[in-house]
């Protein structure tokens, strides 16, 4: 039987609980620990005053990074100011973020999310310091991070339809660009209300530039696991697992026709398959298309 003919490449997709439970894993812990934090805040703010000391600890204000807090510039983004913020905020973080985490994966997509709420942060206290914004006014919120992540589920999805107020449809592009005009005049234009404009334009930004460099963040970050595989593992043997493998790797299997060569092909034949499950066809590189395509004559030489 050949590979396009198996039952779970047939199937349309995983039903509404399984691709709930299967996809968004990064998003699921980032709005779980939004939440708890936000219940620390409620819980450590004495009566009688909007904030407390432990929003006051980690919220983003310019002088207290000036001296150095500068933890600030990240974990202002897990605070928020009231009900309302917070729900907004992780509803666009679920919605739009799930999307992107499939394109990325869940490793690269923490480090995005943060990488984008730590460019809000230095664009916030960069205004501050050039006297576009008032410094002495703290922010906090997930906006900047989240306004990242929309952008590039935007540059991904561009002809996507989603529903303002959950009535008017609209393609998400245009919501994008308004939303950035807005903050854009709003920064500009001297706003005095309560929202932290450069803080979303900071987010912005760094996602756009994200998408247009074809960034990948993992890259830049030293592999802490390949430090501890002397350690583990012989010199030699490291070496050897090490050394790329050949491009015809369907066709060795093929000849070779071991019971390792075919559980090596069955599993990567398998995690592909379950890709195009989650993310379509066109979620395929060109390397992988053509490793399925071999796989496929693989098994019907077998089966003839």
């Amino acid at each position: 039987m050949g590979i396009y003919d198996r039952e779970y490449y047939r199937r349309e997709g995983p039903s509404f609980l399984e691709a709930f439970a299967g996809r968004g894993q990064a998003c699921k812990w980032l709005i779980m620990l939004n939440v708890g934090i936000f219940l620390i805040q409620v819980l450590t703010t004495p009566r009688g005053r909007s904030m407390g000391p432990f929003t006051e600890l980690f919220w983003l204000d310019v002088q207290d990074v000036m001296h150095g807090q500068v933890w600030q510039l990240v974990t202002y983004a897990f605070l928020h100011a009231n009900l309302m913020h917070l729900l907004f905020n992780m509803l666009f973080l679920w919605w739009f973020g799930s999307d992107v985490e499939d394109i990325y994966g869940t490793r690269e997509f923490t480090v995005l999310y943060l990488t984008c709420a730590l460019f809000g942060g230095l664009f916030q206290v960069s205004c501050g310091l050039l006297g576009i914004t008032n410094p002495a006014i703290p922010c906090l919120g997930a906006s900047g991070a989240v306004t990242g992540i929309l952008v590039i589920c935007a540059s991904h999805f561009p002809t996507r339809v989603i529903y303002l107020f959950f009535v008017l449809p609209i393609p998400i592009w245009l919501f994008v660009i308004f939303n950035v005009a807005q903050d854009l005049f709003g920064l500009l234009g001297g706003s005095t209300g309560d929202t932290a404009f450069s803080v979303h334009l900071g987010g912005a930004a760094f996602g756009f530039l994200y998408y247009n460099r074809q960034w990948r963040l993992l890259n830049l970050l030293p592999d802490f696991r390949s430090w501890q595989r002397p350690r583990q593992r012989p010199e030699l043997r490291i070496y050897r697992e090490e050394a790329p493998q050949p491009a015809m790797s369907v066709t060795a299997a093929a000849s070779a026709s071991s019971p390792e060569s075919d559980e090596h092909l069955e599993a990567k034949v398998d995690a592909l398959l379950e890709k195009v499950g989650r993310t379509g066809q066109a979620s395929l590189t060109a390397s992988e298309r053509e490793f399925l395509q071999k796989a496929s004559e693989v098994y019907k030489k077998r089966r003839n």
